[in-house]
């Protein structure tokens, strides 16, 4: 693989080369300079990334384990391996963002390139705990849970706002909730390291949700400071408030995320379908 000259080069890296070192290469300059955002690059419009055979997805994953299950080594293999890939399919998603919108605002393309670098990170402190169990994240199915929503995304008539609605304040989102909910679970199980690696990207995906806020009113001045319906006009079905939470509902997080009182009780209280029709 030549040395990537520009953030464009970059991103085809990650989207065109199938395997794990490609895919989570830093990305600046072999001397360590940032990237060139070429601002007269073409969108470039892929579909899907190219993965390694022991990388490739499928439709659908067993359940996840319950966080009181994770005393058996197992289940916390499953767990760091769904969440690692969770993390990869991140990384090919941002990468796959900057080929698609090159004419966005530079502060915004350049966040979303560390927010990508910062997936890697993630990605990385998940394989490492994954490793020393002495497993590996081929020897997991690999879901398609993320990239299934990019079709929605890139037919979106809201362009970029749909993917700041989709990754950022729906996926994200739920994030804040999930990463604390599975750092309590390993802590409880006696995998303190594990921990760690949760609350680190806790923390790191409040910066993430604030990007995606922040940009996504920015790109939405019809709406002036309505983060609900900035977000529900853009928000790429069927993705919805009801999937930007988990079972427990950290509402400090998103107040430091930059969201609306609003906006948090909007995704406290959605209800998906399933759910309407049960309490009919």
């Amino acid at each position: 693989m030549s040395e990537p000259i520009s953030v464009q080069d970059f991103c085809r890296h990650v989207l065109e080369e199938g395997g794990l070192d490609a895919k989570l290469a830093a990305p600046r300059r072999a001397n360590g300079d940032a990237l060139r955002d070429d601002p007269d690059a073409p969108a470039l419009e892929i579909d899907a990334p190219a993965r390694s055979l022991g990388l490739r997805m499928r439709g659908g994953a067993p359940r996840l384990p319950h966080p009181n299950q994770l005393g058996s080594p197992e289940a916390r293999a499953v767990c760091l391996a769904r969440f690692a890939h969770h993390e990869l399919m991140a990384v090919e998603l941002f990468a796959w963002a900057l080929l698609r919108w090159p004419l966005l605002p530079g502060e915004l393309r350049a966040g979303w390139l560390h927010a990508l670098e910062e997936e890697q990170i993630h990605c990385r402190l998940y394989l490492d705990r994954l490793a020393a169990l002495g497993d590996r994240l081929e020897d997991h199915v690999q879901s398609d849970y993320f990239w299934k929503q990019a079709p929605a995304i890139a037919a979106s008539p809201h362009g970029a706002r749909a993917f700041l609605a989709a990754m950022g304040l729906t996926l994200e989102q739920a994030n804040l909730d999930f990463s604390l909910i599975y750092r309590d679970g390993f802590r409880i199980a006696g995998d303190e390291q594990s921990a760690r690696v949760c609350q680190r990207i806790h923390d790191d995906e409040i910066r993430h949700v604030r990007l995606a806020s922040d940009w996504l009113m920015r790109l939405s001045p019809d709406h002036g400071s309505d983060q609900v319906a900035a977000y529900d006009e853009a928000v790429p079905f069927p993705l919805a408030a009801n999937r930007a939470k988990g079972r427990r509902f950290d509402t400090e997080a998103r107040r430091r995320a930059g969201l609306s009182d609003a906006f948090i009780e909007h995704v406290r209280v959605a209800r998906s379908s399933q759910e309407k029709a049960g309490a009919r």
